[in-house]
């Protein structure tokens, strides 16, 4: 037993063990009344009028300002998701600071931003185990030398690219962190696109589409993991209509929660 123990050990260490959260691995997901795609969940209940609203930033992050100001003006608390690259930016390492003093969820993101899994083959992973996790213990520790992730609690963690398969779902689980991923078909993860890319779509659209697939899902928009970025090379910038968008959900009965209040373990 002492053997096994210390090769295990030995093996944390090679695996960049040495600064894994000091959480429990996150557990098994079946009874929980969640949506899962290859393991990560991307829907909460739909029993409950309410959304999370994700917010995710890697290279840009120009409306994080415009983002927590119309937060605080409603008293919502929403969860922000950032790349080591985001918080090595002075700038923009002060406005998560922010989101962390104002009690929003800040969490990781990843810190080189590296694509999982190819676009075209979801069952193929192009990182190894040893590599996803240095990546993400970096942004870990990073956040948590600013003052986020305190506790012991399950790290909340969406992917780079919002793309990945079990495999990243599998590694995640024993470091204490749950891999989640935006809940599709509101189409607001389009905000990205720049003008003259095929997936551009005017700001205003980008809301109508949010709150036309409010009233047309099965379920609204109960339990989504509503996402929107923080910044991207558009000149029509969607997040300027957050706080109209949040005021006409409002209305319509939601209530919005930080995603560990979403997906509590």
């Amino acid at each position: 037993m002492k053997l096994l123990a210390g090769c295990c050990g030995i093996l944390c260490l090679f695996l960049g063990g040495a600064n894994v959260p000091t959480t429990q691995s996150v557990p098994d997901l079946k009874d929980k009344p969640w949506t899962l795609v290859e393991g990560g969940v991307t829907r909460g209940d739909t029993s409950k009028k309410q959304i999370a609203l994700i917010f995710t930033g890697g290279d840009f992050g120009e409306g994080t300002g415009t983002i927590l100001d119309a937060l605080k003006e409603r008293n919502i608390k929403g969860s922000f998701f950032v790349t080591g690259d985001f918080l090595r930016k002075p700038e923009l390492n002060a406005q998560v600071k922010r989101a962390i003093a104002e009690g929003h969820y800040v969490g990781p993101h990843s810190d080189k931003h590296p694509l999982y899994v190819p676009w075209e083959d979801r069952t193929k992973t192009l990182v190894t185990e040893h590599e996803f996790r240095k990546d993400l213990e970096k942004n870990i520790d990073d956040l948590r030398n600013l003052g986020a992730l305190k506790g012991n609690g399950p790290v909340y963690f969406i992917p780079p690219y919002e793309w990945y398969n079990q495999d990243q779902v599998n590694w995640a689980r024993p470091m204490g962190v749950l891999l989640f991923n935006f809940t599709p078909g509101s189409g607001s993860n389009r905000d990205w696109a720049p003008e003259g890319h095929k997936s551009f779509l005017a700001s205003q659209k980008i809301i109508d589409d949010i709150l036309a697939y409010e009233q047309k899902g099965p379920h609204g928009l109960n339990g989504f993991l509503l996402l929107l970025h923080l910044g991207s090379q558009r000149q029509d910038k969607p997040f300027s209509l957050i706080g109209p968008m949040l005021d006409e959900l409002k209305k319509r009965g939601y209530s919005f929660v930080r995603i560990d209040q979403m997906l509590p373990l």
